[in-house]
């Protein structure tokens, strides 16, 4: 199987130029404290269409016959890649169908309707939209664009590669989500024979993490299950031809957890100022997670795509404060008398946390007479104030469950 090479990554940026914008290098000294190195952000969630996809799709169109333009294409994805298709496209003169699983996020999907293309939705996980674009590909004669295992999108992608070293000719350490591999893929030829010393780390979601027993069993295999909230990453089976890169090229792959993936999403928003979908905050995630330990700096992580439902994101949120103590619930039983719940509030109160949501229950049947269950949402200040409160409730007589 033979690999891209430098020079098809570099044709691909010849191609792009006036296409694409140039995404910036952050520096993030918040990361960088918590990993003891200096962590510069390469910001691909501010591409065009939010993500790093347009790279590859505008190259692979590009790329294509005037036969085959005119015919059209067709390609699948939960919503980057549908979007990164749908503009190179519209860009190019040239039809676009996208087929997309039901659930995807609906922000994705109106986008890439609206960037022109036109959508089909079908039921299941990402693998039944590609079987059924695959199917039409072929019924209707028109091009599929594969979102990663086509070496005109792995050089596309590899574009971020180039820049990186041009932005920071002195990195040490590159991070990058992976799901089917294009975008690291891609990466790593840049990388590998432009600095064949830095450090190229692939990250997957723990909830779908094809590419390590791909590694193992020296083929793509399937994930038995995909449970994560990084749908960008969401791949049940790594692409042959990125996972031939990645054998070769990427030093060591890494998995994160949800919780980690939300803990990164919110650090990124306050401390970075940068909405970054879960997907594209898995290079964050890892870092923060201590999977990379000893981190070498410079390092850079790449933040893939920003294409979050707003609904999600407020989830997110949620989720990342929780994971960091910052908000908690808690459910206690109170005396079903006046001045009873008073009483846990003054407690609540002292102890400097701040109360967002109060309800409570008489008709729990757990509830001896004369009790009413009370939850508590709180904004607190970390695991050890949480701890403090919780021992405090405990001391002053009261049952404490914590969500």
């Amino acid at each position: 199987m033979d690999l891209v090479t430098l020079e098809d990554v570099r044709a691909a940026a010849l191609g792009l130029e006036g296409v694409l914008n140039r995404t910036s290098v952050e520096r993030s000294r918040a990361i960088g404290e918590a990993v003891g190195a200096e962590v510069l952000l390469k910001c691909e969630n501010l591409q065009r269409t939010g993500s790093f996809k347009l790279r590859g799709a505008y190259h692979r169109i590009a790329s294509l016959t005037d036969e085959q333009r005119a015919a059209g294409v067709v390609c699948a994805s939960a919503g980057n890649h549908a979007q990164g298709v749908a503009l190179a496209a519209r860009l190019q003169g040239v039809s676009a169908t996208v087929f997309m699983p039901v659930d995807a996020p609906l922000p994705k999907l109106v986008a890439t309707q609206r960037y022109g293309a036109h959508v089909e939705q079908v039921p299941g996980a990402f693998g039944d939209s590609l079987a059924a674009a695959l199917t039409a590909a072929e019924r209707d004669g028109q091009v599929f664009v594969h979102p990663f295992d086509h070496p005109d999108i792995i050089a596309g992608q590899g574009t971020v590669g180039l820049e990186i070293v041009a932005q920071v000719p002195e990195v040490a350490t590159v991070v990058v989500c992976a799901g089917g591999g294009g975008l690291v893929a891609g990466m790593a030829v840049a990388l590998r024979a432009l600095r064949p010393d830095v450090r190229i780390v692939a990250v997957q979601a723990a909830g779908c993490d094809g590419i390590r027993p791909s590694l193992e069993a020296g083929a793509p295999v399937a994930v038995e299950r995909v449970e994560t909230i990084a749908d960008g990453i969401a791949v049940e089976r790594p692409g042959a031809l990125p996972l031939a890169h990645i054998q070769s090229l990427v030093d060591e792959v890494v998995t994160v957890t949800d919780d980690e993936l939300a803990r990164a999403v919110v650090l990124l928003l306050e401390r970075s100022k940068l909405v970054v979908e879960p997907s594209g905050a898995a290079a964050v995630a890892a870092l923060l997670g201590g999977h990379l330990a000893p981190v070498v700096g410079p390092v850079v992580a790449t933040l893939s795509g920003g294409n979050v439902d707003p609904l999600v994101l407020q989830h997110l949120v949620t989720g990342g404060l929780r994971s960091d103590g910052r908000f908690v619930t808690i459910r206690t039983r109170v005396t079903d008398r006046p001045g009873g719940l008073l009483s846990l509030l003054r407690l609540v109160a002292d102890s400097r946390a701040n109360v967002l949501g109060v309800s409570h229950h008489r008709l729990e049947r757990r509830l001896r007479l004369g009790q009413v269950e009370v939850v508590l949402e709180l904004e607190t200040r970390g695991h050890d104030h949480v701890r403090r409160l919780r021992d405090e409730l405990l001391t002053a007589g009261y049952e404490v469950l914590i969500d």
